[in-house]
């Protein structure tokens, strides 16, 4: 702790210690909060180094051991060979294809639908505030629960609403789930994150000048030229973030695959195949060298993707 004595003036004789005064300087209380703020983190920081990293390291243990849940007798050391297992069975790079195709699917519409419904909802109109909460619901329904209403009560073939609207117009019904199921989990996925890409990009759009939009008009330029050359450029960083941040909870989605396809057709992504070498063919090492080698992938993709995110961010700033 940095401190400065200051004597008095005339110092009496006796008691020296009781006529001096001590004056902290703003360094040395600046040094004590920032050392008694790191002291009030460290029990959150032990608790997240906990529950995040030690059931990784178990992983990484498990990944190495030869362990079927049928034959719990015959566990012991097998080396590297579930991870021999995942790279040359051909299923890992199949499903590392469906996640990225999945994911840049969803994220493309729900980008596209977001950007168009934030324009709508920017404009004042009556019962505004209604149709903003309507549009937000689907992005707060559970996951599971959202995949059930589409599965069984939207898309299934005799009974589902879209087949009866299709039929009005004399097209057979089709089994979406079954037939073409590719399809069916980029349009529930969309549905379920547009509302999320609407929120970023209609903050952008309420952040811009109204003094550029005024500007513009007086310029001459109309509706259209003013969006392409005016809006888009302000919306850039805010589609940008919502891409970024939309991806990262995309690539992770389980709940309407597992419910609606069970990974067939093509829907066989990461997060799909990993739950199904563990808990239907019970092999918990070769499902543990699957995740190792997801979560090494997911964190390089993550490293640059939160790279672009703070560049992004900074250049906000300038």
């Amino acid at each position: 702790m940095t401190s400065l004595t200051i004597p008095l003036a005339d110092p009496p004789s006796e008691g020296p210690d009781d006529d001096k005064i001590v004056v902290k300087t703003p360094r040395a209380t600046s040094r004590r909060g920032i050392g008694l703020a790191r002291a009030l983190l460290w029990p959150a920081l032990t608790v997240s180094i906990v529950l995040t990293q030690l059931p990784f390291l178990f992983t990484i243990y498990y990944s190495f051991q030869s362990w079927n849940l049928l034959k719990p007798t015959q566990q012991g050391f097998a080396g590297f060979a579930n991870y021999v297992t995942v790279f040359s069975n051909g299923v890992f790079l199949s499903s590392l294809f469906n996640t990225a195709l999945i994911t840049a699917a969803a994220v493309l519409l729900s980008c596209f639908f977001g950007l168009v419904l934030a324009v709508l909802l920017d404009r004042p109109f009556r019962g505004r505030a209604l149709a903003r909460t309507l549009l937000i619901t689907p992005f707060l329904i559970m996951p599971a629960a959202a995949a059930l209403i589409w599965k069984w009560s939207m898309l299934e073939a005799s009974t589902g609403i879209v087949n009866w609207f299709t039929g009005l117009a004399g097209i057979p019904p089709v089994a979406w789930n079954t037939d073409i199921p590719v399809v069916t989990v980029i349009m529930v996925l969309a549905w379920q994150y547009t509302p999320f890409f609407m929120l970023i990009i209609l903050a952008g759009l309420q952040s811009q000048s109204k003094e550029v939009l005024e500007a513009s008009a007086v310029d001459g330029a109309g509706p259209f030229r003013t969006f392409a050359f005016v809006t888009l450029p302000h919306l850039r960083q805010y589609i940008e973030i919502a891409v970024l941040l939309g991806s990262i909870q995309l690539v992770q989605v389980f709940d309407p695959i597992a419910i609606m396809t069970r990974g067939t057709g093509g829907t066989k992504t990461l997060a799909y195949l990993i739950y199904e070498r563990a808990f239907v063919g019970l092999e918990v090492g070769e499902a543990a060298a699957y995740g190792v080698v997801t979560v090494t992938i997911t964190l390089l993709i993550a490293s640059v993707a939160l790279r672009t995110l703070f560049k992004i961010f900074t250049e906000g700033t300038k």
